[in-house]
């Protein structure tokens, strides 16, 4: 028995004709979404902390981003009406409201219906987050009040608008609407 690299090797395989349905967009590929750290593709949300939009649905109200922070600190806190995904990809952190601390690898699943702080962990290294979120942000202040809104359609014009102020170019983020 031999082995080669290909795992199509001696096997007749020819690509779909069809690939997409009629209507349909096409895929989305970002071949080092968090590896890449231009610090041009991250807006940002305030003193060493970026959000890098990778997938943006509007139809949805959702979307993708890298959560980056530089330093240790309070970050924001928020209440979310849907459910939201996490993978945590460098340093650490962890909500006030929890007994939990994500790094490297933790999977993280905020249930509708959740208000936390995000606060930074003083790790070394740069925290690096990649977030799936389903429809609203909603900012609070400190004693819970709403305070604002984030969501799909603001990240597209705070993304407009930065990506054009850093010489990417507005249209960038036509590249990442689904």
């Amino acid at each position: 028995m031999t082995t080669t690299d290909d795992p199509l090797d001696g096997i007749e395989a020819l690509p779909q004709e069809m690939v997409f349905k009629p209507g349909a967009m096409p895929e989305l590929f970002i071949p080092d979404a968090w590896g890449d750290d231009d610090p041009r593709y991250y807006i940002p949300l305030g003193p060493g902390v970026g959000s890098k939009p990778i997938w943006i649905s509007p139809s949805k109200n959702a979307w993708v981003d890298i959560l980056r922070a530089e330093n240790a600190g309070l970050l924001q806190r928020h209440y979310h009406p849907h459910d939201v995904f996490g993978l945590c990809i460098s340093g650490s952190w962890r909500y006030l409201e929890h007994d939990w601390v994500a790094e490297p690898g933790s999977f993280i699943y905020e249930s509708p219906g959740e208000s936390h702080t995000l606060v930074v962990e003083e790790s070394g290294e740069v925290m690096r987050t990649m977030f799936h979120v389903n429809g609203p942000l909603i900012w609070l202040d400190d004693d819970g009040n709403p305070a604002g809104i984030h969501d799909a359609f603001t990240l597209i014009d705070m993304a407009r608008e930065h990506y054009e102020a850093v010489g990417i170019g507005a249209d960038y983020v036509d590249t990442l609407i689904r």
